[in-house]
């Protein structure tokens, strides 16, 4: 499995400010994202803030594993490793099928691949 990108995650109490803050004072394109995540980026580099809201719960990274199987694959190595799965994995509406895991250090990270 190759990892293709990590993108953190915040939590955002006001998304119009936040938005403003990225596009405009440092330039960053804003992504299209679903589930009420709003990602700015310029080319790999991203950063996602989610609604102080959403459910489920904010994880505190992102990692592209490039396909669905890999998501499947890397699921199935956190079961078997004994790592607790807290979501997932789900297809989700917006087309992304993804799964939370907690790292040894209580990092949630969402397992994620588009389309």
């Amino acid at each position: 499995m190759a990892v293709k990108r990590i993108i953190p995650y915040y939590e955002s109490s006001d998304l119009e400010a936040t938005r403003a803050f990225y596009t405009g004072v440092l330039g960053l394109e804003e992504g299209t994202f679903g589930g009420g995540y709003v990602g700015f980026g310029s080319g790999q580099a991203q950063v996602v803030f989610g609604p102080a809201d959403v459910e489920p719960l904010l994880p505190d990274m992102g990692v592209d594993v490039g396909s669905r199987e890999a998501v499947d694959e890397a699921h199935g190595e956190a079961t078997r490793a004994g790592h607790e799965v807290i979501y997932g994995p789900v297809d989700e509406p917006w087309g992304v099928r993804r799964f939370f895991v907690r790292d040894p250090q209580g990092v949630v990270i969402s397992v994620l691949a588009h389309g």
